[in-house]
C-alpha cells in the first residue's frame, strides 16, 4: 500500500534515537502495507469504494495531523504549492486508493497486492520518457521486460485470461501506474521546496480527503448501517496503512537510507497474498505466485543504479504509496 516530498534538512546522523530497532519497524511496515489490501477487501463488503477511500484518507490525515501538532509543523504556504499538492493528492492518494478499492469488488485482495508491485516497472518506463537525466541501462531495461513477463504470467495470458476479471485487474494496474505518474509530477514541480516533508504530506493528504469528500456524496448514498468489522477495517486502513505507515517509512529512510527502506516493496505482495489466502480463503493458481516472483525480480532490476548514484538522502514516498521507484523528490 505504498503513499514523497523534498527531504528535510535532518539526516540519518542527526536523527533521534528510536525506541524500536529499524528491523522491527521494517517488519511492521511490511505487515501494515501487506494487510492494507485485506482491509480494503473487508471494507468494500459493506461500504462503497469511494466511501472506503474517504474513510481511509480521513483516518490517515488525522494521524499525520497529530504528528504535525506534536512537532509543531505548519502547513505550507504559497498558492502554486497548494495547486501542485492538490494534483499530487489526486495522483498519489485519491485516485489510486479509489481504483484499488473498486478493483477489489471483483478481484482477490492478493491479486491487487501483486498488481501494486508493478509500480516500479511503470515508474521505470515513464522515467525513461519524462526524466531526461534518468538514463536506461541494459540491466534496467532487462528488468522492465522481465517484470512485464511476470505480469503476463500472473494474468495467465496463455489461457486467454480465463477466470480473470479483466476490468478489476485493469483498475488495479491503473492504480499502480498512478503512483509513478504522481512521483514524476512532484519531482518536476515541488523539488527544492523549503517546506518540511511532514508539512507537505499533511497538506497533500488533506487535499486528497477534500477531493473525496466532494466526489463521494455525488456517487454514493449514506450507508444504512455501519457493521463493526468493515468499519474497523477502514479505520485500520487509514490510521495504520496510510498515516502510521508514512511516519514509519519516513523514519526508516532517515535512519537506514532509501535503498534499504524501499525493500519493503518486495515484502508487501507476499504478505498481501498470504493474508488473502489464510484469512479470506482466496484461492491461487500456480501462475499467480510464480508470476509475482518474476514481477518482483524485474522490479528489483529496474532499481539498479551505478555505484556513483547510490546512497544520498532520498525522502520517503507519500503515505500509502509503494516505495519501488527512486525519486530524489517525492510527496
Amino acid at each position: 500500500m505504498s503513499s514523497s516530498a523534498p527531504s528535510p534538512s535532518s539526516t540519518a546522523s542527526s536523527a533521534p534515537r528510536r525506541v524500536l530497532d529499524w528491523r522491527l519497524r521494517f517488519g511492521l511496515l511490511s505487515l501494515v502495507w501487506g494487510f492494507s489490501f485485506l482491509f480494503m477487501k473487508v471494507g468494500t463488503e459493506s461500504f462503497a469504494p469511494f466511501q472506503v477511500t474517504l474513510g481511509r484518507l480521513v483516518f490517515g490525515t488525522a494521524v499525520v495531523a497529530v504528528a504535525m501538532a506534536v512537532k509543531r509543523e505548519r502547513l505550507p504556504r504559497g498558492t502554486w504549492t497548494w495547486v501542485h499538492l492538490a494534483v499530487a493528492g489526486l495522483l498519489l492518494n485519491a485516485l489510486p486508493f479509489s481504483l484499488f478499492a473498486f478493483s477489489e469488488l471483483t478481484i482477490p485482495s492478493s491479486l491487487a497486492g501483486i498488481c501494486n508491485a508493478t509500480s516500479p516497472l511503470w515508474g521505470m518506463a515513464l522515467s525513461l520518457v519524462a526524466l531526461s537525466e534518468d538514463r536506461p541501462t541494459r540491466r534496467r531495461v532487462a528488468g522492465l521486460g522481465i517484470g512485464f513477463l511476470g505480469v503476463l504470467t500472473v494474468l495467465g495470458v496463455w489461457q486467454g485470461f480465463h477466470g480473470l476479471d479483466v476490468t478489476g485487474t485493469a483498475l488495479a494496474l491503473l492504480a499502480s501506474l498512478s503512483y509513478p505518474v504522481g512521483w514524476i509530477y512532484v519531482r518536476r514541480t515541488l523539488a527544492g521546496s523549503r517546506h518540511s516533508h511532514l508539512s507537505l504530506t499533511g497538506a497533500q493528504l488533506g487535499l486528497a480527503t477534500a477531493q473525496l469528500a466532494v466526489v463521494t456524496p455525488l456517487f454514493t448514498s449514506v450507508p444504512t448501517s455501519f457493521p463493526v468489522l468493515p468499519l474497523l477495517a477502514v479505520a485500520a486502513l487509514g490510521a495504520l496503512g496510510t498515516g502510521l505507515a508514512f511516519l514509519i517509512q519516513y523514519d526508516l529512510v532517515a535512519e537506514v537510507g532509501p535503498t534499504t527502506a524501499q525493500m519493503v516493496t518486495y515484502f508487501t505482495p507476499v504478505i498481501a497474498t498470504a493474508a488473502g489466502v489464510a484469512l479470506l480463503g482466496e484461492s491461487l493458481s500456480w501462475s499467480t505466485p510464480v508470476g509475482a516472483v518474476v514481477v518482483l525480480a524485474g522490479a528489483a532490476l529496474t532499481q539498479a543504479r551505478p555505484r556513483s548514484a547510490r546512497g544520498g538522502n532520498t525522502p520517503a514516498p507519500a503515505a500509502g504509496a509503494p516505495t519501488g521507484v527512486r525519486q530524489e523528490s517525492r510527496v
